[in-house]
This record gives C-alpha cells, sequence and structure tokens, in this order.
C-alpha cells in the first residue's frame, strides 16, 4: 500500500507535520510495509508557515518590526530556500491577536511591519513571496505596509501620513520615487478567500470594521477615506480597481497589493497545493489520509482537507479523514470526496484535556490504527 497523507494542523494541538507522522505511525502499525508519504498542508492562514518551513525544508526567521499598534513585534516568517520563496502570514506583524481587547481600534493600526518582514525577505534575497492576509486588526488599506516598502503617502505638507486609517483623511499624494528597485523584481500570491470589495456595504470596513474595534460613525469615515485612496491610486496607477473581488480583503490589504505589487490574490488552498506539488504525489497513491482538529459543514468551504480530497477524487483514490471533532453536518464532507472521517476522541476528556498534544497525537495514532486494520481486514474479505 502507498498512502500519502496530507493533514491540516489540529490548531492548538498538532502542527501539519505532526499530524501527518501521528496518522503514519497507527497506519504502520496496521500495514507494517506500507510505503507512506507525509506532506505538508495549510489553507493559507494560521499554521502556513509553520506547515511550509517544516515540510518543504525551509528556514524560519525571526525580524522585530513594528506591530500593529506601532511598538516593536517579533515576526517569524519561513523562508525555502531552493525557490527563493518567503511564506509570510501578516498576522505576524499586523494581527488582531496582537492588539488587546481595549486597545482595538482600526483608525489607528498599521500594516507597517508587514512591508518591513517584506523588506527583510528581500534583503535576504527572496524574489518569490507567498503572503496569507488572514486575521488581520488593521483598515488602512495597505498603506503601512507600502510605506515601509519606500512609497510615500503624502499630506498637504508634503510628510507621511500617520499610520492607521485615519491616515487615509489625510492622504493628498502617492509617490513612489524611493520604492525599494528589488520590488519590481518580486512576485506575490497572496492567500485570500474573501470576495469583499474594498469600499460600499460590502467593504472591509462595514464588514470587518465592528470587529476591529470601529464604531458605526468610524466605520462610515473609514469608508469614505478608503474611497478617496482608491481615486488617487487610480489616478497614478492603471490597476488599481477598487471594485476587484478581494481587494477588501485584510482591512484592503488586497487592493494594496493588487495596485502596487506584482501580486494574485487566490484561494489560499490552492497556493499550498501547487507549491507542495501535492498532486503529483497523489497520484500514484492507493490511499490519501488528511483532516484537521475539526470537521463540519463549513469544511467543504474553502478548508484544506477538502482540496485534498478533491486531488484524489480526479484519479479515483479512495479517502480517509481524521479530526479532533466532527460536527453533526460533518456529513457534507462525504458529498465532496471524502470517503469516511473518523473523530479520534477515545474517551470523555475536557477540551483543555483533549488538545494536550500528547494526547491529541496518542488518539490520532491510535484511532489511524484501528481504521487500518479495519482495511486490513476488508482486503483479506474482498474488499479495499
Amino acid at each position: 500500500m502507498r498512502a500519502v497523507i496530507a493533514m491540516d494542523s489540529f490548531k492548538g494541538s498538532l502542527s501539519s507535520m505532526e499530524a501527518g507522522r501521528a496518522a503514519a505511525e497507527g497506519l504502520k502499525r496496521a500495514y507494517k510495509e506500507a510505503d507512506t508519504v507525509i506532506r505538508p498542508l495549510a489553507d493559507g492562514g494560521e499554521g502556513t508557515v509553520e506547515a511550509l518551513v517544516s515540510g518543504m525544508n525551509g528556514i524560519m526567521q525571526c525580524v522585530k518590526v513594528t506591530g500593529p499598534l506601532g511598538t516593536p513585534v517579533d515576526c517569524r516568517y519561513g523562508i525555502l530556500p531552493e525557490s527563493k520563496t518567503a511564506i509570510i502570514e501578516m498576522s505576524g506583524a499586523a494581527g488582531i491577536t496582537l492588539i488587546p481587547k481595549e486597545e482595538r481600534n482600526p483608525l489607528c493600526t498599521t500594516t507597517y511591519g508587514v512591508g518591513e518582514t517584506i523588506k527583510d525577505a528581500i534583503d535576504k534575497g527572496c524574489r518569490r513571496f507567498i503572503i496569507g492576509i488572514g486575521g488581520s486588526g488593521t483598515n488602512d488599506g495597505g498603506v503601512g505596509m507600502l510605506q515601509a516598502l519606500g512609497y510615500g503617502f503624502l499630506d498637504k505638507n508634503g510628510n507621511q501620513v500617520p499610520f492607521g486609517a485615519r491616515g487615509l483623511e489625510r492622504l493628498e499624494t502617492i509617490t513612489d520615487t524611493w520604492v525599494l528597485p528589488e520590488l519590481a523584481e518580486c512576485k506575490f500570491r497572496i492567500a485570500c478567500d474573501v470576495t469583499n470589495v474594498l469600499c460600499g456595504e460590502n467593504g472591509c470596513s462595514a464588514v470587518y470594521g465592528p470587529q476591529k474595534g470601529a464604531e458605526p460613525s468610524e466605520i462610515r469615515q473609514m469608508d469614505q477615506w478608503l474611497a478617496h485612496y482608491a481615486m488617487l491610486a487610480a489616478k497614478k496607477y492603471p490597476k488599481a480597481n477598487p471594485q476587484l473581488s478581494g481587494t477588501g480583503a485584510a482591512g484592503g490589504m488586497g487592493f494594496g497589493f493588487l495596485t502596487f505589487t506584482n501580486a494574485v490574490l487566490e484561494p489560499g488552498v490552492r497556493i499550498v497545493l501547487q507549491e507542495t506539488k501535492l498532486e503529483q504525489y497523489i497520484r500514484q497513491a492507493d490511499i490519501v489520509v488528511t483532516g484537521e482538529g475539526r470537521l463540519d459543514g463549513q469544511t467543504p468551504m474553502g478548508k484544506a482537507p477538502i482540496g485534498v480530497a478533491r486531488l484524489a477524487k480526479k484519479y479515483g483514490i479512495p479517502v480517509i479523514a481524521f479530526a479532533g471533532a466532527a460536527a453533526e453536518d460533518a456529513v457534507a464532507c462525504n458529498e465532496n470526496g471524502v470517503d469516511a472521517y473518523f473523530p479520534i476522541l477515545r474517551r470523555p476528556l475536557v477540551l483543555e484535556e483533549a488538545m494536550k498534544p500528547e494526547i491529541a497525537k496518542a488518539n490520532l495514532t491510535d484511532t489511524a490504527e484501528q481504521v487500518f486494520r479495519l482495511l486490513r481486514v476488508a482486503g483479506k474479505t474482498g474488499g479495499f
């Protein structure tokens, strides 16, 4: 048996590769002769850096950058040396989890540290970028990031506008005289799974502003400021189109990337599956194993395990999934390529105990062993 194992992380318990190794251990107990291939998996959000770095011989980096509140934070990102690719989660420099609840206010928070992280990777030779833009605590249209890369977003006196969405109120001129020359050589694949436009009732301010701490009056202001920003950008950069799907992602960072860099917005799962070349492994498999911390009715809506399952079904290969928990509506996974799924909890446990890495690993390994023992019996009796 040749098994390809691509597990998403069990958030708070196991990384993608740890979960993959745990499932492989259980499989090998049942099929000692099995040939197992473990590949990293993520959906472009939290855990993508760790998954791709650990699964593709990458190197983890740590750089001190400007955090969302303007104070220093340590941002971890990865580099894949062979392809000179940087893997960055913008939440590491501008994420909402970096901001105490009582201090959340998108009028003040900045993406400047994201630009500093990109610059650090450029200085280290990277020219390809995979950037996940989920989990932002900002609404500045990516202006802070672009300022760090050398763009000028200037007020009427020719000074850089201040950090945060409120800086856009003062914006009069956009310049590119001092942009890093290397930026023209860089290509960005932006993991983006939202379709919001920049402004309006489906724009970033209206839809995501409240969870970032904005009051209704502030939401209206930010929307107007972003519309003004987009109008100024369109006068100078033909690519500027605030009506494009995804331009409202991460507080308008989608618009910033599309307008000012050589970027494409893509579903995070697609990027990860292509970058890890998972399909070339799957097409030679007898069975595919996937999973994540929780399977439910939302899993088919762009989650990583379904991306894996659909790849496997191109070649008619059976798919088994494991999960820390499976909701009642997880049956939707069966209609989207997962032939059978199994929650790994083996006895009643409180959540905190079930999520302990050593317990989650043991439960996953033991459950995988029993599932594959059943498959072995089925094979002997004319089944798989």
